[in-house]
């Protein structure tokens, strides 16, 4: 007994085919069966693809390291620059001042026995002292070589309580290692030591 047998390909075509048995339905292909060879070729582009995947994150993870640290250190530099800056501004009249220092000495010899004189150091010290300009202090002060210069000691059962009243003024004397008597104002500049003040000192 003759069947007819109906063939569909893959452009949907449909065609019969008459043969001696039933009737059934055949899908056909035109397209080749993939050999091994060709899904080893596959397999092999797709590690490489990964491996090169992998190479070029590596680069990238890389490159912001670099990238970061070269902005850490621009940031570093600049805030070096700011400090180099604000230490110039500070101490950029350090040595004019200095130089004004002997000529405050003068007038404080001079406004011991003028009162005009006074004045006028008064005015002087005020104006550099907003320049940054600090005294010393020695009034009832331990002796501290970081700020203070011995130039004599005296036995502390010497000593005696004296007012001190500024440049050649003294400290209540008595313990060892005790300013009694300020020979020279001490001065500062800013955080930096201009002139020590010199002073006697109990023993």
């Amino acid at each position: 007994m003759e069947n007819d047998t109906l063939i569909i390909d893959n452009n949907g075509q449909k065609r019969m085919v008459r043969q001696a048995h039933h009737k059934k339905i055949i899908y056909t292909s035109e397209e080749p069966e993939e050999s091994e060879g060709l899904a080893s070729a596959k397999g092999g582009l797709i590690r490489k693809l990964k491996s090169k995947l992998k190479e070029c994150q590596k680069e990238k993870e890389e490159y912001l390291t670099h990238a970061q640290r070269a902005m850490a250190d621009l940031i570093n530099f600049q805030r070096r620059q700011e400090q180099t800056q604000e230490e110039l501004r500070k101490y950029g009249q350090e040595n004019f001042i200095r130089e004004l220092l002997p000529v405050l000495d003068s007038l404080g010899h001079g406004a011991k026995e003028n009162e005009g004189i006074r004045q006028i150091k008064e005015q002087l010290k005020n104006i550099l002292k907003k320049h940054g300009l600090k005294e010393i202090q020695t009034r009832d002060e331990k002796f501290n070589p970081e700020f203070h210069e011995a130039i004599e000691q005296v036995p502390a059962k010497v000593s005696q309580r004296r007012p001190a009243s500024g440049m050649g003024g003294s400290a209540s004397g008595g313990k060892s290692g005790t300013i009694i008597k300020e020979i020279q104002e001490g001065y500062m500049l800013g955080d930096k030591i201009l002139r020590p003040s010199k002073v006697k000192v109990s023993k």
